[in-house]
């Protein structure tokens, strides 16, 4: 299969071929789903907290004797039954990043690829480069290209002044082939990348 490669201007100047067995094969749900899961799980804080009886406020003193009181036996204000005791078993600070076999992120993004092939919403550059930083320069490259919305940008490298000029444009982020994921494609549009960056992810993922 051969796509063709466009320079700022959307003309055409050459064209690339991707391998079929990435580009082509079954497009499997099942493995995006779980990328997707993974990558927002990876991305939680996790910094909820609730105090236990050691940390909320109160006396540890026992307020009565254990015996002959006739009331029930307790041993400080701070106990979990009482009003404003402790919480038992509440949420405490932690990560909720956990291990995803590369397999399953490779098949994700291969699938994700696909997908986006296969609606016709990749778009191979010649470039991702720009001499200065400028927004307005950047954002009327995109539009020369018809990228509208939300897009993900791939290069083998990422260039400086090119992720400083579309950094500013809401939905539109410029990620290196070695650190995209599967989100990033289904979460955007349209996938521009360049013939390197393509090359690169052929031999990852084939």
């Amino acid at each position: 299969m051969q796509l063709d490669v466009v320079n700022n201007e959307n003309r055409k100047v050459g064209s690339v071929e991707v391998n079929d067995d990435v580009f082509g094969g079954r497009i499997n749900g099942d493995l995006m789903w779980e990328s997707v899961v993974h990558a927002n799980a990876a991305e939680r804080r996790g910094t909820h907290k609730t105090k236990n009886r050691a940390n909320v406020s109160g006396s540890g003193k026992k307020p009565w004797r254990q015996k002959g009181t006739g009331r029930a036996r307790v041993g400080e204000i701070r106990n979990p039954l009482w009003r404003k005791g402790g919480t038992v078993f509440g949420p405490m600070p932690r990560s909720y990043d956990y291990r995803l076999p590369k397999k399953v992120e490779r098949g994700a993004l291969r699938a994700a690829l696909a997908e986006k092939l296969k609606s016709g919403d990749i778009i191979v550059v010649d470039g991702l480069a720009a001499p200065e930083a400028k927004t307005k320069t950047a954002a009327a490259i995109l539009k020369g290209w018809n990228v509208i919305g939300k897009a993900v940008l791939i290069d083998v490298a990422v260039d400086e002044n090119f992720a400083r000029s579309v950094r500013n444009i809401p939905g539109v982020s410029l990620v290196a082939a070695s650190r995209v994921t599967a989100r990033d494609v289904l979460g955007a549009t349209h996938v521009v990348t360049t013939p390197g960056a393509l090359e690169r992810l052929q031999q990852v993922l084939v």
